[in-house]
């Protein structure tokens, strides 16, 4: 193949394998090297040992007084208040499927690299041995008194659904899953910012969405949240596009009620038929599917409407490689991987927006707060040049997160869910404070060999 000029470049399925591959082999090599991510260190100073009179027996009394006094004292004497827990069980890991909580463990332990190292957030990895979701339910419940926000993470759909609502509900902190909220918050940021650029509205739009599952249901909850008229949604899962005269209805409204939602507010044209009629005339394709190529055709695009946008987010393959999507007609192609522009990757998301609902305490993170997340990103990306190749920021943009955290904890003081209320350039340098410190203390511990270099 011949490479292409511009930052899309056509390679050969044999390298990009190969490169995806990559990752893979480092990690079975530095996995067992480390023996785990993450590890819990003292945050305190220990002068002597006299100094554990004071954390441990008999001071450590003290405080637990003062905390049965008033139980809110939890966020001052403990770490409770940067504390979050990536809870899942397991069944639905990555694009690995049910592979059980052990298998599960190094994502969890990842997340919670990523949290402390993008956000400052300490957080533990809690794999559960259970697929039921009301022991699930329960468990997170009982986790409440340690933690100031839950992560809910690769739990199945449609039981997914089922737990968030209920512990969103019925809890007094904030319950996330990155998979639906996350990945749907990063989303709206990217497609804020290539419907500028293609000069259309959101409220005009027309979109087709490849995949009814946990991400494209929530990434349809809150476009529409954003702006998108749901009757100009086009939703297509396994068996076909989604409409209310589908032949499975019945199974839908028992089993699957968040697809049968869609089948009722999307589609007011009552389209049928499979992903290149969802596609014909459309807009923006929001594709979270099984990984391509091929799975999206260029012939498909081709029908799309001018100026057409496509996120193609499957991993390792998009359902359809940028270059063709480019050639096909698409102005603005998106993907899950870091080697091609445009990446949607939700550790853009959960960091800063976990940082900010931890900041001011909040009792949950609400849809206008991710959308307020997703704005911020759209709004960093702009601030540095949006281009039809960078509609969202990178990781190694910083600022992102604090800036993220400021405007989701802004909108929860607004909406009534924050414990307490700062002014926003003080949480601004709270939460910038704390970031730099996480990233300078690995930094730290590299140098002075605390963190080992494999290599040497």
């Amino acid at each position: 193949m011949m490479p292409k000029e511009g930052p899309l470049k056509e390679v050969t399925v044999e390298e990009l394998l190969a490169k995806a591959e990559q990752p893979s082999k480092d990690a079975l090599r530095l996995h067992p090297f480390y023996r785990g991510k993450i590890e819990v260190l003292p945050k305190c100073r220990i002068r002597d040992f006299s100094d554990f009179g004071i954390w441990y027996t008999p001071g450590v009394a003290a405080p637990c007084k003062e905390i049965h006094a008033d139980i809110e004292k939890a966020y001052e004497m403990t770490n409770k208040w940067n504390f979050v827990a990536v809870v899942s069980d397991g069944s639905r890991v990555l694009g690995l499927g049910d592979i059980g909580p052990e298998a599960g463990l190094p994502v969890m332990e990842g997340k919670a690299l990523l949290y402390k190292y993008l956000g400052g957030v300490d957080a533990f990895p809690i794999c559960l041995d259970t697929k039921e979701p009301k022991e699930i339910i329960q468990a997170v419940k009982w986790l409440q008194p340690t933690f100031g926000g839950i992560n809910l993470e690769d739990i199945a759909h449609p039981k997914c659904f089922h737990i968030l609502d209920t512990l969103r509900k019925e809890m007094e902190i904030p319950v996330w899953h990155d998979d639906q909220q996350g990945t749907a918050c990063v989303t709206v940021a990217g497609l804020l910012n290539a419907v500028k650029i293609v000069g259309k509205k959101m409220e005009d739009i027309n979109v087709a969405l490849i995949g009814a599952g946990a991400a494209n249901i929530a990434i349809s909850r809150l476009i529409i949240t954003a702006g998108v008229n749901p009757e100009n949604i086009i939703a297509v899962d396994s068996k076909g596009i989604l409409h209310k005269d589908r032949g499975d209805r019945e199974m839908l409204k028992t089993k699957y009620k968040e697809k049968w939602h869609l089948c009722e507010m999307t589609n007011s044209r009552g389209v049928k038929g499979d992903i290149k009629e969802a596609m014909e005339g459309a807009d923006v394709v929001l594709s979270a599917s099984k990984p391509g190529p091929g799975v999206i055709k260029k012939e498909w695009i081709e029908q799309m409407a001018e100026d057409a946008i496509v996120f193609a987010s499957a991993n390792p393959i998009p359902e359809i490689w940028p270059w063709e999507a480019r050639e096909a007609g698409a102005r603005i192609i998106a993907t899950g991987r870091s080697d091609f522009p445009n990446q949607v990757n939700n550790s853009l998301g959960f960091p800063g927006i976990f940082r900010g609902a931890l900041d001011i305490r909040a009792t949950k993170i609400t849809d206008e707060m991710c959308i307020e997340a997703a704005k911020e990103l759209a709004k960093v990306a702009e601030d540095h040049g949006i281009s039809e190749d960078y509609i969202v920021p990178n990781m190694d943009q910083w600022e992102v997160f604090p800036r993220e955290a400021v405007a989701v904890g802004t909108k929860g003081i607004e909406q009534g869910v924050a414990r307490i209320k700062r002014p926003a350039k003080e949480r601004f340098k709270q939460a910038e404070t704390i970031i730099k410190k996480a990233r300078d203390e690995v930094q730290m511990l590299m140098k002075e060999g605390f963190i080992e270099d494999p290599d040497k």
